[in-house]
Parts: C-alpha cells; sequence; structure tokens
C-alpha cells in the first residue's frame, strides 16, 4: 500500500531533458499567478478565444482547434469515441502505439494492429497494402507521429496521403511529443485529428489537451449514434461557436500560461522552431554516435526525442543519477522493463537550444567518462 510522502519546499531546481515535462520560461510561468475569475465571465472568452486563434495561426491550420483541460490521452479515447463505429487499424512500433490500441480496445472496438519491431518506423506501403487487402472496412487509422518510447519519428505525412485514398476512413495521430516542435502541414495531408499536450513540445505547464479536427471528422460525428461527452467535437466545437468557451470548467491559470507561451512561439515562428529543432536533433544523433549508436531505424529518428542504444554498456539509472547530483540536469532512461537500461533518451523540444543541449553532453561524457 502506497505510503504518504509530505511534499517539501526545498527541492533543488533541476534543469529537464526528459521526453516530457520540458523547461517552462519564467514569465509563463508567472502568468499562472494572476487573480481568479469565472470561467463564464467575458474575461474567458477574451482568454480563450485568443489561446484557440493563436494556435490555429501557429499550426498554419483552417481546422477547427479544441483546447481541453486534461492529457492530450483524453484524445486517444475521444477520436476513437467521435469517429470508430467498429473497425480500427492501429500501426503500432512502440509503448504509446500500442496504448493508442488498448485504448481502443477498452472501449470496446475491434482492433487490427499492424506491428513493427520496437524501433522501426510505419511505412506507408504497408499502410495502403492493408487497406487494399483487407475484408474489413478500417473507420479510421491511428498513428502515433513521435513514438517517444523509441525516438521514432513515423512519416505521417505519406501515410496521410494513402489514407486520404479511401474517403470512408479518417486519420488520426497522436503528436502528443512532437507538435509544436516538428512542422507538419496538418490541411494537406488529410490529417482528420492531431493532438498534443501543452508540457512537451510547446513548453507549457501540464494539464492540457490540444487537438485539430478538420470537418469531415466533425461532420462525421455528427452521423454517429454516440460520442465522447467530454471530448465531443460536435459539443467542443459547438459551444466554442456560440460562446467562445469551453462547456466545462477549464483550468484557467495553465490557460493563461497558454496564452503567453503561445505569444512567444508566435513571434519565434513555426518554421524557426522547426528549424532549431532540427538543429538540436542533428546535434544530438551525431554526439551519439560518436559515443554510442541510433536507436531507431536510420532516417526516421524523432526531431523531438531521441533514443540513444547503450552499445558502451554504461550504468544508465546511475549515470542519470550522476548527472542530476553533478550537474541537476535530467535525462531519460529507456522506457520500461523492454529498453530500460538498454537505451537511454534526452529530449531536445521546448525551449532548449544548441548550447543547453552540449551542455548536457558535456555532462554525460564526463559523469560516464566518454
Amino acid at each position: 500500500m502506497t505510503k504518504k510522502r509530505e511534499y517539501e519546499d526545498d527541492y533543488p531546481d533541476k534543469t529537464l531533458y526528459i521526453p516530457g515535462p520540458t523547461e517552462v520560461r519564467e514569465d509563463v510561468i508567472d502568468a499562472m499567478a494572476e487573480p481568479m475569475f469565472g470561467h463564464r465571465m467575458d474575461r474567458m472568452t477574451d482568454l480563450y478565444t485568443t489561446i484557440v486563434e493563436d494556435t490555429k495561426e501557429f499550426l498554419d491550420t483552417d481546422n477547427e482547434v479544441v483546447i481541453l483541460t486534461g492529457s492530450g490521452t483524453e484524445f486517444w479515447e475521444a477520436s476513437t469515441l467521435n469517429l470508430v463505429d467498429e473497425n480500427i487499424l492501429v500501426p503500432t512500433c512502440g509503448s504509446f502505439s500500442e496504448r493508442h490500441a488498448n485504448v481502443a480496445e477498452r472501449l470496446g472496438k475491434d482492433v487490427d494492429r499492424l506491428e513493427y519491431d520496437w524501433g522501426q518506423a510505419i511505412k506507408p506501403e504497408d499502410i495502403r497494402e492493408t487497406l487494399e487487402q483487407s475484408d474489413t472496412h478500417y473507420d479510421v487509422v491511428a498513428t502515433v507521429m513521435n513514438e517517444s518510447s523509441t525516438g521514432v519519428r513515423n512519416p505521417i505525412e505519406e501515410i496521410g496521403d494513402v489514407v486520404a485514398e479511401y474517403p470512408d476512413t479518417y486519420f488520426v495521430v497522436d503528436a502528443v511529443s512532437s507538435l509544436g516542435g516538428d512542422a507538419v502541414d496538418i490541411d494537406d495531408h488529410n490529417i482528420d485529428v492531431i493532438f498534443a499536450s501543452s508540457q512537451k513540445a510547446f513548453a507549457m505547464p501540464p494539464g492540457l489537451a490540444i487537438c485539430v479536427v478538420s470537418d469531415d471528422a466533425y461532420e462525421r460525428e455528427l452521423e454517429t449514434d454516440s460520442a465522447s461527452w467530454y471530448g465531443g467535437f460536435q459539443r467542443t466545437i459547438d459551444y466554442y461557436e456560440r460562446k467562445g468557451q469551453t462547456h466545462s470548467t477549464p483550468a484557467i491559470p495553465i490557460m493563461l500560461a497558454y496564452r503567453k507561451q503561445m505569444k512567444h512561439m508566435l513571434e519565434e515562428g513555426h518554421d524557426a522552431r522547426d528549424e532549431r529543432h532540427r538543429e538540436m536533433a542533428e546535434y544530438t544523433r551525431e554526439w551519439a554516435r560518436d559515443h554510442f549508436d541510433m536507436f531507431p531505424e536510420a532516417g526516421y529518428e524523432s526531431q523531438t526525442v531521441s533514443c540513444i542504444e547503450n552499445t558502451q554498456d554504461i550504468d544508465v539509472a546511475a549515470t542519470i543519477e550522476a548527472v542530476s547530483e553533478e550537474y541537476d540536469f535530467v535525462f531519460s532512461n529507456g522506457y520500461g522493463s523492454q529498453l530500460g537500461e538498454k537505451t537511454f533518451r534526452i529530449g531536445h523540444m521546448g525551449e532548449h537550444d544548441l548550447e543547453s543541449i552540449k551542455e548536457l553532453t558535456d555532462a554525460i561524457e564526463d559523469v560516464a567518462d566518454l
């Protein structure tokens, strides 16, 4: 039985290089300290319409944007309830894509997995072959953009182009650990639903789920007999159109932080933010190959999370602990029992830059005597 561990007030500050949460600007943290106001006041309408429309501008999408209090996990569940009558195809290549399939099964849907070894990327031609040859009509193909357990960046643009050939099948993308740090043209690649969490590449505090919804996905939900109550596309989008607010009480302080950070993101620009993340990723991969190796299939490495194969057999847990104690930097071990000591992961997302990533790799070199 879990026992209470009292939260203290004197924890040392640690710089986060994990796959999320990540570092948050001081003025974004400060924005959460505004006096409280009601979620049905005009002030809330000003706040919510600002963050929704700024997000559309940043992502350069004409699709609808929904921002709800919760984890990005909410839209695993909601998109399945909203769009899947019976059958869903889920290509799996790591822990989070597998979890997406598990969620659909828990919701009573018939799930077909297209299984890849961990570290391998989903291939568009395999999606096409499955859709062409299967006797099953799939309501949805659901894919993870950035499999942060393995550091794989799946080619969702090409997959979306394939799914577009099947107009009665909808394309859902989990971009929890990449959206905001890895640019994707949502509208041009048939992405019906793509969602993320605020605490990763958006570099905000945890607590908000961001979802972009196509008109086709919205219309699809209108045809169904049931849908998600909290994350229903009709419910959330119609309420926004009528009131400019969320249908249920939101986490107002985190939305205030979101407003502040989104202004920073707009000032930097989507392309420039994408390029900064690309530079960090390329440096990290080069460093990893000099000292270890990369775990993902070549050519499909993530732009926000590097999963590094522990070819030198260092003690990953001890190295993480020593870097934390000596440098106040925190990076991550491999995900779960399958990769725990076989790999380690560096999150280069959000407000990090090339200089800060080099500080971490220098610290790892020092502690691990590389």
